[in-house]
């Protein structure tokens, strides 16, 4: 989200996910889409089906790159120079789109001076992209009447994520790519309500609608209409609370819906965050590594128990109903009122409508919603006032900033590296059969007979190079922790990287990873962590 809105002034999902059937070059790069955004994966390959032209930018040979007309296997942490040195090849060759370029954006010869040493061949030794792939995929994203862009984790989770974004957003409008149908940059949230939580106010430095903690209108606002006095300084990030309740500055927490002994980098140091806070609350809704921890632990209420709403990755706001009354007696919202009541602010057990009321009372961007015009149809902000039919898609006369801002963007490698005593560079994700930390699809009996357990992903060539068998038991090891995982031996990863889920909390691969952050977004690099392998 920092990238974009330091670009274009809004950090969202420019398009709709049906346009992608209908795009004329889709250009997917950090995104195993079908596995780990499937229904969007599907899209893709409607519009690979139609015509359109699809570019895979992943070191990986997933079986979205094996449908690609191009697939561009880059190195790992080399996002960066392979963008700059197509935004290189497209000014060389006149691509760029000078009218967009001059008519809505600002900054343009800072870019442009900045891509001078992104020559071909040099960007090829440092992706290991061959030069006549940079250039095809450079004409191909260029010169199509719709070209969009679909991006995930593997370009957010690094400790450069947004230096990542906000290259994106460069060549989108470098091409004007960007403010047409079918066009875009498109990022794809990582869970069904990701959006909706980031435009509640799930984050440290804006209240709902991306309202500015340290903007003194907005935080007066909020205070009149919650009857509270409001902090002036912005929060901290999730790994910067884990920080801080390890050094003692934070002594309790409520942890609601997620697991973060199994998800946070470097997971050793969460669980040992965790074990020494004063009092721990966790909301779940099934047992986890974390709720092992906790001095007690709430029954949530799952999406079949809960009223209100979802937004998903195009901003699009869905009613969700109630299918069955909550099976421990209370909905979350009433419990996190309840809670609120007993810390001494008085917080009204309202209905979801009338929470839902008061956020689009509070939010210009959800204005013209209400419960009873989502009961008929669903609606992508920003969506003003009653009679505005929402916006699918967003930049279409002007930027939200006002003019999108070019930057140039220098290339910052990843924190760790492979060297002579973890010669092998780990990168982690998501397998088809389960979902983040297992705490559902790990209690499908279906799935779990699909994959049972950890197994990481190794180059034929450096199987045979260390004598190691399909379904050999290997210890993988990082400067931070162990675990032992089977091993799966396949092309799909290039020789020196090895993949593995995240899913296992038997095998948290998330002991070994690296916990690096980018210095704006806070995310930690996930993604490019140095381990050594050695057989059982």
């Amino acid at each position: 989200m920092a990238g974009l809105a330091t670009s274009f002034g809004s950090g969202a999902m420019t398009n709709s996910f049906a346009e992608l059937a209908h795009s004329k070059c889709l250009f997917v790069i950090g995104s195993n889409t079908t596995v780990a955004h499937p229904m969007v994966g599907m899209r893709l390959i409607e519009g690979r089906r139609n015509g359109g032209r699809l570019i895979v930018a992943d070191p990986r040979r997933t079986a979205l790159a094996k449908l690609a007309d191009i697939h561009l296997r880059l190195r790992p942490g080399t996002d960066v120079p392979l963008i700059n040195g197509l935004m290189h090849i497209i000014c060389e060759h006149g691509w760029q789109n000078s009218n967009f370029i001059s008519t809505r954006t600002e900054n343009f010869e800072e870019l442009h001076d900045s891509l001078r040493q992104w020559t071909p061949k040099y960007v090829a030794d440092v992706t290991g992209v061959p030069q006549d792939m940079l250039l095809r995929a450079a004409e191909l994203y260029a010169r199509s009447e719709a070209s969009a862009i679909v991006y995930c984790l593997g370009i957010t989770q690094h400790r450069c994520g947004v230096n990542n974004v906000r290259s994106l957003a460069n060549l989108a409008m470098l091409c004007g790519q960007v403010g047409r149908a079918y066009t875009g940059v498109n990022p794809l949230r990582g869970q069904n309500n990701v959006q909706g939580a980031c435009d509640m106010g799930g984050l440290p430095n804006y209240y709902p609608g991306y309202q500015k903690v340290e903007d003194c209108a907005a935080r007066a606002k909020f205070e009149a209409a919650w009857g509270c006095t409001l902090p002036a300084r912005n929060g901290l990030t999730t790994i910067e609370m884990m920080h801080a309740l390890h050094d003692g500055h934070i002594k309790a927490m409520i942890i609601m819906g997620e697991n973060p002994v199994v998800s946070d980098p470097d997971a050793g140091h969460a669980a040992e965050a965790l074990s020494r806070a004063e009092f721990l609350l966790c909301l779940d809704i099934f047992p986890t590594p974390t709720t092992e921890l906790a001095h007690m632990v709430l029954p949530g209420a799952s999406f079949a128990e809960s009223e209100g709403t979802f937004t998903n990755s195009e901003r699009r706001v869905q009613r969700v109903r109630q299918a069955i009354p909550p099976l421990a007696g209370r909905t979350n919202s009433q419990i996190i009122a309840a809670l609120s009541r007993r810390l001494g602010h008085v917080m009204p057990n309202d209905e979801p409508c009338d929470i839902f009321d008061e956020m689009c009372a509070l939010t210009p961007i959800m204005a013209g919603m209400s419960h009873a015009r989502l009961d008929t149809q669903s609606l992508c902000w920003p969506c003003p006032h009653q009679e505005h039919p929402g916006t699918p898609i967003l930049h279409q006369t002007g930027f939200t900033r006002g003019r999108g801002l070019f930057a140039a963007i220098p290339h910052v490698p990843p924190a760790e590296l492979p060297d002579e005593e973890y010669p092998f560079l780990l990168s982690t994700g998501m397998r088809h059969a389960h979902y983040l930390t297992g705490t559902m699809t790990r209690r499908c009996g279906i799935l779990e007979r699909e994959l049972p357990e950890l197994t990481a992903d190794i180059a034929p060539a450096d199987a045979r190079r260390l004598n190691i068998r399909e379904g050999a038991r290997m210890r993988l090891t990082s400067r931070r922790g162990s675990i032992v995982s089977r091993m799966h031996i396949t092309d799909s990863v290039p020789e020196g990287v090895i993949f593995a889920p995240l899913h296992f909390a038997e095998a948290m691969v998330n002991l070994l990873t690296c916990p690096a952050l980018d210095p704006v977004s806070k995310t930690p690099e996930y993604k490019i962590s140095a381990i050594r392998l050695e057989k059982v």
